[in-house]
């Protein structure tokens, strides 16, 4: 088991600059990959980005060259820095982890609102 604990977000002003981190814990030995979702009323969950093992980064779309992902193996986190915020980046943010067990994204924080206004 792997448990996920976010931390960060709130309501911020367009152009905002938060920073959500993730703590993990439990059998971290076997995750694989982190990432982030968000989901936003009324639609689906989305991936915002993610980050390996061994320090590959993917993001969607829509937050590149805004959003960094990154991961520091010794504390066991990953962060997402968030910048130039949007109103369209309001959202529950969900830390995620992916194990070597199943290679999905099985593991999930409890969410964090970043609410941003204009």
């Amino acid at each position: 088991q792997v448990q996920l604990v976010e931390s960060g977000g709130g309501l911020v002003q367009a152009g905002g600059s938060p920073r959500l981190s993730c703590a993990a814990s439990g059998r971290i030995f076997n995750i694989e990959s982190m990432g982030w979702y968000r989901q936003a009323p009324g639609n689906q969950r989305e991936l915002v980005a993610t980050v390996t093992s061994g320090g590959l980064r993917t993001y969607v779309d829509s937050v590149k060259g805004r959003f960094t992902i990154s991961r520091d193996n010794a504390k066991n986190t990953i962060n997402l820095q968030m910048n130039s915020l949007k109103p369209e980046d309001t959202a529950v943010y969900y830390c995620s982890a992916k194990t070597r067990d199943t290679s999905r994204y099985d593991y999930w924080g409890q969410g964090t609102q970043v609410t941003v206004s204009s």
